[in-house]
């Protein structure tokens, strides 16, 4: 699964990578991004800006947004039958921005993992979206990111991982009418391409929020 991540990079390199004019609302570091909380996603509606969707996503058709917290994670196994995402699956994609996220192994305890690309550059992983509306008329956009099995360098941590989307394959994932190549993106990420340390457990708390999460815990 995902369950946390981060996104701290530069503001502008951000922009320069996912060729942003900018953020709707204004862009802050997050170290330590975590479920319920509104989020930086990139839609093919706005694809040139930084938008903000709750994380958890909240089908359509939910009675309550409560739903939302068992849903931050949709497996790629399956998705397109499963009524929570196929609808959202066809035609509502997501890029998720991040430079890296967190992952617990099981160890005398849970040991905590931050997993990044090998040059530290931010990345995208594969999201879906929908827009829900309360009883109220509140109107609440959300998100959820898809997940894969592990690749090599996850399997010691972990059985799950983000769907992690090459540069050029970004685009054909937010505009893409062709389920078999939208399928094909849902394969797990290159592990010579990523590195993972240990980190410290102040990242299991979501009220810490600060560069000290990110830290190897060999350094801090």
């Amino acid at each position: 699964m995902c369950g946390r991540f981060s996104l701290t990079t530069n503001e502008a390199i951000l922009n320069e990578r996912f060729r942003l004019a900018g953020s709707i609302e204004p862009y802050v570091a997050r170290y330590n991004c975590a479920p319920t909380q509104n989020l930086a996603v990139i839609t093919a509606i706005q694809p040139r800006r930084l938008s903000f969707f709750r994380w958890g996503l909240i089908p359509f058709w939910a009675k309550d947004e409560k739903i939302g917290s068992r849903m931050i994670n949709a497996r790629a196994e399956g998705i397109e039958e499963k009524p929570s995402y196929k609808n959202a699956f066809r035609q509502r994609r997501c890029l998720v921005p991040a430079d890296g996220f967190y992952e617990w192994k099981s160890e005398n305890g849970k040991i905590p993992y931050r997993i990044t690309l090998y040059d530290q550059q931010p990345f995208a992983m594969a999201g879906i979206w929908d827009t829900w509306k309360s009883p109220a008329g509140k109107t609440v956009h959300s998100f959820s990111i898809i997940t894969t099995e592990a690749n090599e360098l996850m399997k010691p941590i972990h059985d799950r991982m983000p769907v992690i989307l090459t540069a050029d394959l970004e685009d054909i994932w937010l505009k893409s009418n062709i389920p078999e190549e939208i399928r094909a993106i849902l394969k797990p990420f290159d592990p010579r391409l990523m590195k993972a340390y240990e980190v410290s457990k102040l990242v299991n708390s979501p009220r810490n929020d600060n560069p000290a999460l990110i830290i190897p815990l060999d350094q801090s």
